[in-house]
């Protein structure tokens, strides 16, 4: 039997290591930021992609107009990737073209060549939350996901499209953002992100973006077949229908200056 002392002592040491664990317990905020940070780790080291896509904008009584659109993009080591999206029809949007450098930390660079006007647009930080080509797409929503450009918080797991997932608010750092705050699904087993609520600087839900039909591509990088964009607030609507991915092409950092915009396919 166990006599008074030695219970004593074994309770005893039983709240030292209670103690010790809660005091090694990760935060809500630690664990966001992990989970973040297997999102990157989990889609890197792609190089390049080449890929077309169907850009699909509905009003709110179901209209469509469809835009057809090439995209190319260059990852990189220790920075924000760089795309070039390239406009190939209807005929007037024909040459247009949108060039973006993501960046970590500083606001990110993007211009855009408007063929009727000739000339390239520099995209100002303060018009970044602006919807991109009359889409539901913002300009900052077409940036790469870079882990420092949001506060994380773990707001527990639910299942979404049937998959054990984390849910996590990410708030932007950057001041001049157009949203408040994100809140993200990412699946548990491949650390895809499977849904983003936008929230608008009132923090009223103003959009959600659904990722839809993942596929894996040379083995390891998942992307989605389909990303619906729904504004709640007006009503309207764009899908990206992607097809055509091709990784590991040999796009260079040459492939993305400023001054071949114009000229760009």
């Amino acid at each position: 039997m166990i006599n008074t002392l030695t219970a004593k002592k074994l309770l005893a040491g039983l709240a030292f290591s209670l103690s010790a664990v809660s005091s090694f317990a990760l935060t809500p905020q630690e664990i966001g930021l992990d989970i973040s940070q297997k999102v990157k780790q989990h889609d890197s080291g792609w190089v390049d992609s080449r890929a077309d896509m169907l850009m699909v904008l509905r009003n709110q009584q179901g209209e469509q107009s469809i835009r057809e659109v090439k995209i190319k993009t260059l990852e990189q080591e220790n920075d924000g990737d760089k795309s070039l999206t390239n406009f190939h029809k209807p005929k007037d949007v024909k040459g247009t073209a949108f060039l973006s450098y993501s960046h970590p930390v500083k606001a990110d660079d993007q211009w855009l060549y408007l063929p009727a006007l000739k000339r390239v647009k520099r995209i100002s930080s303060s018009n970044k939350s602006g919807p991109f080509m009359g889409s539901e797409f913002a300009f900052e929503d077409l940036s790469s996901f870079e882990v420092e450009k949001y506060k994380y918080t773990y707001l527990g797991d639910e299942t979404i499209n049937d998959l054990d997932s984390f849910k996590v608010e990410q708030d932007p750092i950057d001041t001049s953002s157009g949203y408040t705050r994100r809140v993200v699904w990412v699946d548990k087993g491949e650390y895809r992100i499977q849904k983003i609520e936008f929230y608008d600087r009132k923090n009223t839900l103003l959009k959600t973006l659904s990722y839809l039909n993942y596929k894996k591509y040379i083995g390891q990088y998942w992307r989605a077949d389909s990303m619906m964009m729904v504004n709640h607030q007006n009503g309207k609507s764009t899908e990206l229908k992607w097809s055509n991915y091709a990784f590991k092409t040999g796009l260079k950092k040459s492939d993305f200056k400023k001054n071949s915009l114009k000229r760009s396919r």
